[in-house]
């Protein structure tokens, strides 16, 4: 019998390919948004095709009905989240699951009908879908105009958790890490349930199996930069 966390790791697993046959993630040396240094990069951005976008969300909405978690719609936050909550609307329905889908412009329209929102009206539980979790900026601000709307932010589903501590800017200006990660803060923070189609844990499973000349040499690498800025849970 296939239990649940069983199909979520095997998901995880493909998914990891899936990115790396897409270019998606990379290794080498990147410096990241904080400044580390970072064996690995990944960029959504590059699920740049129709079948690229259709496969990446048939695996977010495959991590969603998996995880069981309810919600009433979806917003996607500009900009990125746009065609990744579109597109996982568009698979959920697929599947016989069909829920409405708003998203936010970054500069509110002064024409038309006017305001940031598009789409659906906010209400309800809403889920949040994203790539990738950095600060949880995004996710504050996606938090603040949901509300706003007289809707519940209740969940946020991304592609890969990278599980390493956040960074907070400090009164002088200088960037300090705290012990938690940033999908640990929106959990235990904001209040709101997270999950993600992978974890850095996943892509170190994967390294683990390889027997492709110079993973054994990425797999290294990764778990560094784990022992130095992962965080545990």
């Amino acid at each position: 019998m296939t239990t649940s966390a069983q199909t979520s790791t095997a998901l995880a697993q493909s998914f990891v390919q899936f990115s790396l046959d897409c270019g998606v993630l990379k290794f080498g040396s990147f410096k990241t948004k904080a400044g580390r240094i970072s064996p690995y990069f990944f960029n959504a951005g590059l699920f740049d095709d129709g079948a690229k976008l259709g496969h990446l969300a048939a695996c977010y909405a495959q991590r969603l009905l998996d995880s069981g978690m309810a919600f009433d719609m979806i917003f996607g936050p500009a900009y990125k989240g746009i065609p990744l909550g579109a597109a996982v609307a568009v698979e959920l329905a697929r599947l016989g699951k069909t829920v409405p889908f708003a998203y936010n412009r970054k500069e509110a329209k002064d024409h038309g009908e006017g305001g940031s929102l598009v789409g659906a009206p906010l209400k309800g539980r809403v889920l949040i879908v994203d790539d990738v979790m950095s600060a949880g900026t995004a996710v504050r601000e996606s938090i603040a105009l949901i509300q706003a709307a007289g809707a519940t932010p209740h969940a946020v589903v991304i592609a890969l958790d990278r599980q390493e501590m956040a960074t907070e800017v400090q009164a002088d200006g200088g960037i300090k890490d705290v012990p938690y990660s940033a999908v640990q803060y929106v959990r235990q923070q904001l209040g709101l349930q997270v999950c993600a189609i992978a974890t850095l844990d996943d892509l170190v499973g994967y390294l683990q199996v390889q027997t492709t000349p110079g993973m054994a040499e990425h797999l290294a690498q990764v778990q560094a930069y784990r022992e130095r800025y992962g965080v545990v849970g």
